[in-house]
């Protein structure tokens, strides 16, 4: 199944947010070209690498720096036979959590009793750009101030982007829900057959409700309506790149099952002799 990276839908929402997109054989390649010193060429979770076309790609942007996220273990052995080294700080989450859609939900008893908890908190849907400034500044105030949320703008970009589907006419590829107060929200998308928990907040009150339960459960229903295969929980605690602030997040959505699924990180290569010949 492809990966939602590789998508025409994401490779719209990098271009809104000033990404250059080269797509080949049904690759996506994202360029950021940076003054003088030339581009970062990003290649993420590809169903196959074409070095040939990354080669192109490479010599056309006067790339400096190529970031590779393999799918799986021989891609990753592929990119260290090219001279790309394993980075400490992927940008891609490593491990994460595939929930089987094609076969009857079954939660757990502590989960199924939270689900219940949470659904006396009211949920709603926003879509239109107000509703979405409403959302994003919801979420703003529930986390850190050292926690990234994203503009306005490429929340409303995310929805544009993922608003049509070459092979899914008519249908929602994304959907962002908030329960009552904003004390909890989700943004879930979605390709033809996978569907993500891409990014959520939630506040004191939320947790205390527990609406984060109930939000997460009506996504999983809607990727189930919408004739998903998979759901992907895009992200849980991997010891390989420990990040402890990830172990909280990682024991709720464990509570909702699913089987891991691990990748091999994030692979890096620095091509300065392509941009500056005469140090060859």
């Amino acid at each position: 199944m492809i990966d939602i990276r590789q998508s025409k839908n994401y490779a719209n929402y990098l271009f809104s947010l000033g990404w250059k997109v080269e797509r080949i054989k049904e690759v996506n390649y994202f360029i950021r070209e940076l003054s003088i010193i030339g581009s970062v060429l990003k290649i993420q979770r590809p169903e196959k690498i074409d070095f040939t076309s990354m080669n192109r790609i490479i010599e056309k942007y006067r790339v400096f720096q190529i970031i590779i996220e393999p799918k799986n273990q021989n891609d990753a052995v592929s990119c260290m036979r090219y001279g790309f080294k394993l980075s400490k700080n992927p940008y891609l989450p490593t491990k994460t959590l595939h929930l089987n859609l094609t076969k009857p939900l079954r939660f757990k008893k502590e989960t199924r009793r939270c689900i219940r908890i949470g659904e006396k908190t009211t949920i709603k849907e926003y879509s239109t750009p107000t509703e979405i400034k409403t959302f994003r500044e919801a979420w703003k105030k529930s986390v850190k101030f050292t926690r990234f949320v994203p503009r306005t703008e490429q929340l409303i970009n995310l929805r544009k982007s993922f608003l049509e589907h070459p092979h899914l006419e008519g249908k929602n590829h994304s959907i962002f829900l908030a329960s009552h107060n904003d004390s909890s929200g989700a943004i879930f998308i979605r390709t033809k057959d996978i569907a993500y928990y891409w990014q959520a907040f939630t506040n004191s009150e939320g947790r205390t409700s527990l609406s984060q339960y109930t939000l997460l459960y009506q996504g999983i229903l809607w990727a189930k309506k919408q004739g998903c295969k998979i759901f992907d929980f895009e992200g849980i605690f991997d010891p390989r790149f420990p990040n402890k602030s990830w172990l909280g997040f990682t024991h709720f959505k464990r509570s909702f099952g699913g089987y891991e699924v691990t990748y091999p990180g994030c692979y890096i290569k620095t091509n300065w002799p392509n941009i500056f010949p005469h140090f060859r």
